[in-house]
């Protein structure tokens, strides 16, 4: 049988959800936040066992970052987290919103502030400098009560564009655990 690569990706896809496994890979872009929403929406209808997001992302706007962010706080089944390659920027909150946070040994986690555009008619750019300094500061507030860490202190790791190797993830919240040899990554609890 000669499977083409968009079977494959099919095949994988369709055998990750029947295993309740969502995954956000890449960027984080208001399509693929829409997706993993509604993968997300769909395990909390079919069934009351707790979910799996799988994240290795470099982030994205903060409009996709708190698409998922409310999913993932409005579901009634527990959304576990998988972290794995790299943790960078939205995503960082996205991953810090799980029910139960694991990191494989090697994860680099960023924390960095997205970058902001918008065009505007001049009459319109203050309002909406104003409403993206909004939305960037509930995105702060958010990842602090994610890691039970002062807004100020979260806003310094985002200005400073911070890494974290898995271990200083965990001593900052970020994280609950990291994966020790082997520990099941299917059930993450």
């Amino acid at each position: 049988m000669d499977i083409t690569r968009n079977d494959w990706g099919d095949w994988l896809e369709g055998y990750l959800f029947d295993r309740r496994i969502a995954v956000v890979r890449g960027a984080l872009d208001d399509l693929t936040a829409t997706r993993i929403a509604t993968e997300l929406m769909t395990l909390d209808a079919t069934a009351d066992e707790a979910v799996t997001l799988q994240v290795d992302s470099s982030g994205g706007p903060l409009t996709a970052a708190f698409t998922l962010i409310d999913v993932i706080e409005a579901l009634g089944v527990p959304v576990n987290v998988l972290c794995m390659g790299r943790v960078e920027g939205t995503a960082v909150a996205v991953a810090a919103a799980g029910s139960h946070r694991l990191s494989l040994p090697h994860t680099q986690f960023r924390t960095s502030d997205p970058e902001i555009s918008f065009d505007a008619r001049a009459a319109q750019a203050e309002h909406l400098a104003k409403a993206q300094l909004a939305l960037l500061r509930r995105y702060h507030e958010c990842l602090a009560r994610f890691t039970g860490r002062p807004v100020g202190e979260v806003e310094q790791w985002c200005s400073e564009g911070r890494f974290f190797v898995a271990e200083e993830a965990k001593t900052a919240g970020i994280i609950d655990e990291i994966s020790r040899g082997r520990t099941p990554l299917r059930r993450v609890r």
